[in-house]
C-alpha cells in the first residue's frame, strides 16, 4: 500500500477536510484529504517560508512552487501577487486535484497546476523557485530539487527553501552554496532555516 504524500497515487481511504487559513494577509479556503502533507492546517515551515520570501528581489517572470501538495504556498503567492504567473507542480495526483479545487474555490486564476516528478515536466525558466521539500522522500530527492533549480531559473532568479535544522538544513545550505556559489540563511524560525540562493552570471 503506497499512501505516502510523496508518491504518485496514494492509496488512501478518502476523508476530505474543509477549513479556512490566513496566509500573507488573505483568508484562503482549503480542501484536503488523506494522502497529502499537513492535511489539517498549513504546516509551520510553509508559513515561515511564505513570510520570509523576498518577492521584490525576483526579476520579471513566473514563479514555481515545487512540491506544491494541495497548494498552500503557490496559491498564497498567486493571491498576494495577482500579476505573477505561478506554476505549481507535484508528483502526487491526489494532491494536485485538491490544488486545482482550491484554486477554483479561492478564485485564483494566475496559476498553472501540473504533474512533475521534481523537474521532469518543468520546461520553463522562472524568476523564483519556492519549495518546502518532502524530507521523508529522502535526501536524494531533496538534493535533486536543490541542484536542479539552477537549470530552471532566470538570471537573477532565486531559490528559496525551508528545512528544519535537524532535517538537514545545514547540509542543504552547503549544497546550495556549491551549486549557485552563494546561499544566505535569510531567517531562522523555531528550528527552521529559510535558505536563499540567487542565479548569477558565471
Amino acid at each position: 500500500m503506497t499512501n505516502h504524500y510523496y508518491t504518485q497515487n496514494p492509496d488512501v481511504l478518502h476523508e476530505e477536510h474543509h477549513w479556512p487559513f490566513t496566509l500573507l494577509g488573505n483568508e484562503l479556503l482549503f480542501t484536503t484529504d488523506n494522502g497529502v502533507f499537513s492535511k489539517n492546517r498549513v504546516d509551520y515551515g510553509s508559513r515561515a517560508l511564505l513570510n520570509a520570501f523576498n518577492a521584490d528581489k525576483t526579476p520579471a517572470g513566473p514563479w514555481l512552487d515545487l512540491g506544491t501538495g494541495y497548494g498552500p504556498i503557490g496559491l498564497a503567492l498567486a493571491k498576494k501577487w495577482p500579476d505573477r504567473q505561478v506554476t505549481m507542480v507535484d508528483v502526487n495526483e491526489l494532491a494536485l486535484d485538491l490544488a486545482r479545487q482550491n484554486a477554483v474555490a479561492n478564485q485564483i486564476e494566475n496559476v498553472e497546476i501540473k504533474t512533475s516528478d521534481v523537474y521532469t515536466h518543468v520546461t520553463e525558466r522562472y524568476a523564483a523557485i519556492i519549495t518546502n521539500p518532502p524530507v521523508r522522500a529522502g535526501k536524494q530527492v531533496v538534493t535533486a530539487m536543490l541542484t536542479g533549480a539552477k537549470d530552471h531559473l532566470l538570471l537573477g532568479g532565486t531559490l528559496t527553501v525551508v528545512l528544519q535544522k535537524k532535517q538537514g538544513a545545514p547540509s542543504a545550505e552547503k549544497t546550495m552554496k556549491e551549486t549557485f556559489g552563494n546561499c544566505t540563511n535569510i531567517k531562522k524560525d523555531k528550528g527552521y532555516y529559510i535558505l536563499e540562493s540567487t542565479l548569477t552570471a558565471d
